[in-house]
């Protein structure tokens, strides 16, 4: 019997269930729009916050009972964790996990110690797999917690730090590609400045190029089909990092040339750290073709920390979620639960409650979104406020047929007087709100 084991796996009892620890909204065989509830959220639970994390904060110590955690992680320890990690997972019923290196391993010192304890625990990781279906969203590296990258890991000013991420890298990718990962992230915890007083920005954004670029190289070599993704932040530890958002991503892809070979990770808070709406950062991400993954949840509007709060706004979530249908949904993403319990959250059910409740918000936003979508309101407003440029001279301008003296020309010699049309946006909205009722 592990921590997770006082309840029995959790089902879908519908809206009028008194459990709380039913879905009471997802329904995983559901049919949404032709794909079944499953397979639009491809739902993960997060190995690092839910197992890893003891509920520490900059005040104090952890609250929240993990008896695998301690300075030193042995073994056993990591063993006691995966087991209890699983029998989690399987009651809770999501069909994927993911995880950093060093959340599930034993404590390394050196880089043979981290290859043959990651290799250990990869092993029983394997052999729980196979036991309860559970598959691997994406696996990362950990270049962030330990001292050597204080000053980042990639973008290190000490190759020897450099050269240490790269074969942690090395092994945790070959680690997912033998554990049936569907994708690979990077995390750039570290990966900015505090000061460019001390900083040679082009050479660490070199440095970064470089090493991503190797990571594609190396995905190939090996055979791994999945993919390489980054995870957008804007700063948080550092005063600022190079990845800080979909947009700054895509011009450090461009620049790098690994557009075709990189996608993003979105992360709700990460986007509004930033000051970007989250359905920006998805919008965006379509829009450039390098979409891939979510890490689903949410930020305190009064606190600028990356607080990763479980998702309970479903109205919120909508609008992301009308980008994705739109799009046919995730390919090899899906979106993960990068949350975690608060620090007086102490029951080892609390778990539970809170992932449940998360799962059953991303069904409502899902079932909100395909109402507005189904309705075609929203769809027919935006195609009546673009459909100037369905006309002749928007054709013209879009295929490339006009230069601008042309253009310039046409409206000149056409007298041309716009006149300004109602955008509708609180109809807009309205649109989205009204469906929330799920």
């Amino acid at each position: 019997m592990s921590l997770f084991s006082n309840i029995a796996p959790v089902r879908f009892e519908g809206p009028e269930s008194s459990s709380e620890y039913a879905f009471r909204v997802y329904d995983k065989d559901r049919k949404v729009l032709g794909k079944p509830m499953q397979e639009w959220l491809r739902c993960a639970v997060c190995y690092w916050h839910s197992f890893n994390w003891p509920g520490q904060d900059i005040f104090g110590a952890g609250t929240l009972p993990r008896p695998w955690l301690g300075a030193t992680i042995t073994q056993a320890m990591a063993e006691e964790k995966l087991e209890a990690a699983f029998d989690f997972l399987s009651r809770l019923g999501v069909p994927y996990f993911t995880f950093h290196d060093i959340d599930a391993m034993a404590t390394a010192t050196t880089l043979k110690e981290h290859d043959r304890n990651l290799k250990a625990i990869e092993e029983r990781m394997q052999q729980r797999m196979a036991a309860t279906g559970m598959k691997l969203l994406w696996g990362t590296a950990n270049l962030f917690s330990h001292p050597r990258y204080a000053g980042g890991g990639p973008t290190s000013a000490d190759p020897q730090v450099f050269a240490w991420a790269a074969a942690q890298v090395r092994a945790c990718l070959e680690a997912t590609h033998r554990l049936g990962g569907e994708n690979y992230v990077l995390w750039g915890g570290r990966e900015g400045y505090d000061s460019l007083l001390n900083t040679d920005l082009k050479r660490e954004l070199d440095h970064y190029g470089r090493f991503l670029s190797l990571v594609v190289e190396h995905k190939h070599r090996i055979g791994f089909k999945g993919t390489i993704l980054v995870e957008p932040k804007p700063f948080e530890p550092t005063k600022h990092q190079y990845d800080r958002d979909v947009a700054a991503v895509y011009a450090f892809l461009q620049r790098y040339g690994l557009a075709q070979d990189v996608r993003v990770n979105i992360e709700v808070n990460h986007a509004t750290l930033a000051g970007l709406d989250f359905e920006h950062e998805v919008a965006a991400a379509l829009a450039y073709g390098i979409f891939g993954s979510i890490d689903i949840n949410r930020g305190d509007p009064r606190n600028g920390w990356d607080t990763d709060q479980f998702p309970n706004n479903a109205q919120e979530l909508v609008p992301a979620f009308l980008s994705l249908i739109e799009n046919g949904g995730f390919s090899t993403g899906g979106f993960n639960f990068d949350a975690k319990l608060r620090r007086q959250s102490v029951d080892p059910l609390d778990l539970y409650v809170a992932h449940i409740g998360g799962i059953d918000t991303l069904a409502r936003a899902l079932l909100a979104a395909a109402d507005v979508v189904t309705e075609r309101k929203l769809a027919r407003l935006k195609a009546e406020r673009y459909q100037g440029w369905n006309g002749e001279l928007g054709q013209r301008i879009e295929s490339g047929a006009l230069d601008l003296a042309g253009i310039a020309d046409l409206a000149t010699a056409g007298d041309f007087q716009p006149v300004s049309r109602s955008g509708h946006q609180e109809l807009a909205e309205s649109l989205v709100a009204r469906h929330c009722r799920h």
